[in-house]
């Protein structure tokens, strides 16, 4: 049985994900800041082939416990993904923002993420690799790694910098035979998002979007599944935009 590692497994985005592993038959360990009485409900379905772990990314703690819990239950990870990820508290003018919100995200979007892709990362190394290939790690950026919005810079330098960690581990792990991909979601329906629902169905519904609707987390689960499966296999290092044609550039 195939096993992976999913962040932010009880928000939109990684029980898509998560779900979508486990209807392939993978094992899927998951985290989550909130504690499991809280989600069970969305998870008990799933059987012993989930294992839920409650802790904050931006710990060392959690992050040591997350791996601990997929290589002494299962021997193995095949895939990591990396959802997880905080928007600002407040919305604040970049030139009002504070220390605390910039520490905040960065602490959990690309510390936690790139020290957790490490630890994984040297988990997989150690495995026998199936195929020439030791493991898959599937990073979730957002079109705000390069799109600018000035009343969240922390998240936007932030998932800039999940980007560059997909080039610098693809990089580093390529001769490892370990993929290393990212996924750029645009304007997705999550609770992240449903905060600001009317300001983006307005833009959506003014053109911003040229398939003219939200995407979905299954929209992303999807991307996921074909960087994760072999579909791509001679691909390492890149950033597939899943944001229904937002990024185009036209007049």
């Amino acid at each position: 049985m195939k096993v992976a590692i999913v962040t932010g497994a009880a928000g939109g985005i990684g029980y898509a994900v998560t779900e979508s592993f486990i209807n392939k038959g993978y094992a899927v360990v998951g985290m989550n800041r909130r504690d499991y009485e809280s989600v069970k409900d969305k998870f008990e379905r799933f059987g012993d082939r989930f294992t839920y772990v409650q802790g904050d990314l931006s710990s060392s703690d959690a992050r040591a416990a997350l791996v601990e819990s997929a290589v002494n239950k299962y021997g193995r990870i095949d895939v990591l993904v990396n959802v997880a990820g905080v928007a600002p508290k407040v919305r604040a003018d970049m030139l009002e923002m504070t220390e605390e919100s910039y520490d905040y995200v960065m602490s959990i979007n690309s510390k936690g993420t790139f020290f957790l892709t490490q630890s994984v990362a040297n988990v997989m190394r150690a495995q026998e690799p199936e195929n020439g290939v030791r493991g898959y790690i599937v990073n979730i950026s957002s079109i705000s790694a390069y799109t600018s919005s000035v009343n969240r810079a922390e998240y936007c330098i932030s998932k800039a910098g999940v980007s560059m960690m997909t080039k610098l581990f693809a990089d580093r792990l390529s001769s490892e035979g370990i993929p290393v991909n990212e996924i750029c979601p645009g304007i997705i329906y999550t609770e992240m998002t449903e905060k600001v629902k009317d300001k983006y169905d307005a833009l959506i519904g003014g053109g911003l979007v040229p398939q003219g609707r939200w995407g979905y987390p299954e929209d992303i689960a999807k991307a996921v599944m074909a960087l994760s499966d072999g579909t791509f296999g001679y691909t390492t290092g890149e950033s597939i935009i899943v944001d229904g044609g937002m990024h185009i550039q036209k007049l």
